[in-house]
């Protein structure tokens, strides 16, 4: 090969690792007779010397290739409530229904899909078989957007689950991505026929809007660190004694309840007046009377 080394006009790259068991003077070598060669020597035992530092490797051969270090995106995250829905039994809906029937249902409840979410102020993000994946700016509109997609689900015949959690996620262009998205998902695995299945994070931001909650206990999710309380959203509303409905029917600490006692105390004051005058008279002396 020696001759021809003079002869590569190509851009080059060499790479060659200190403690390789190939002569590290044989990379030098090539580096110094292809005209222009660029070499780099890493400090590494392996022949394939990006196993033992890919980082710094990748780094060359993209600036070797590229003239420069591409600046990595800066990705946009934003906090956001992530729903999933689920056809349940739907396999056996399809088999029941025939092909075509079932593909009108499919394309009815994607429609029905995308009305209410807009409705609630919600943006469908894709399909995911045999449900959707939606966000929305908060819980309420998610929970009152999954009530409404179950009672039109029951018109069209077929029943749906709900996974509901509120989390910061990483927006992509037409995509979303981040743990609150798997966290969601996996609430979905274990939402029943007919459940809105919510993580505790979502009933701690409702608490106060009168949504009723059934605790269905703390459990592991796949892939998720730590134990997690779900809870299923009462589609009855708050059931009275609940905590939920003894806090929405407290009257909320402000301006106007202490207006309230104001005006009881500016009451109070205005019945024992005349009171007060005699009293003050009594004790004022008798030249000051005349």
């Amino acid at each position: 090969m020696r001759p021809i080394l003079p002869t590569i006009t190509v851009p080059t790259l060499v790479i060659h690792a200190r403690e390789d068991p190939i002569p590290v003077q044989w990379g030098r070598y090539l580096a110094a007779h292809i005209p222009g060669a660029r070499y780099l020597e890493v400090d590494s035992t392996d022949h394939v010397p990006w196993l033992a530092d890919p980082d710094r490797i990748l780094t060359e051969i993209e600036e070797f290739l590229t003239g420069g270090h591409a600046a990595p995106s800066q990705s946009h995250r934003a906090l956001r409530t992530v729903l999933f829905t689920d056809m349940v039994a739907s396999t056996q809906h399809a088999a029941a229904t025939g092909d075509e029937r079932w593909r009108a249902v499919l394309q009815r409840f994607g429609e029905i899909t995308a009305e209410l979410t807009k409705r609630f102020g919600g943006t469908v993000v894709k399909s995911t078989g045999d449900g959707y994946l939606a966000t929305f700016d908060g819980p309420t509109q998610a929970i009152r957007c999954a009530e409404a997609l179950h009672t039109d689900a029951e018109t069209l015949g077929i029943e749906i689950r709900v996974g509901i959690h509120t989390g910061e996620c990483e927006l992509l262009d037409n995509d979303i991505a981040g743990i609150a998205v798997h966290i969601a998902a996996r609430i979905l695995g274990q939402a029943g026929t007919g459940d809105i299945l919510v993580s505790r994070t979502v009933r701690d931001l409702v608490v106060g809007s009168g949504t009723g909650f059934e605790d269905r206990g703390s459990v592991e999710l796949r892939g998720v660190p730590g134990t997690w309380q779900l809870l299923a959203v009462d589609r009855h509303g708050a059931r009275a004694g609940s905590a939920e409905a003894q806090l929405a029917s407290t009257p909320t600490p402000g301006p106007r309840t202490a207006m309230r006692r104001s005006d009881r105390a500016v009451a109070v004051m205005a019945r024992r007046t005349p009171w007060i005058l005699r009293g003050m008279a009594r004790l004022a002396p008798a030249t000051d009377r005349r």
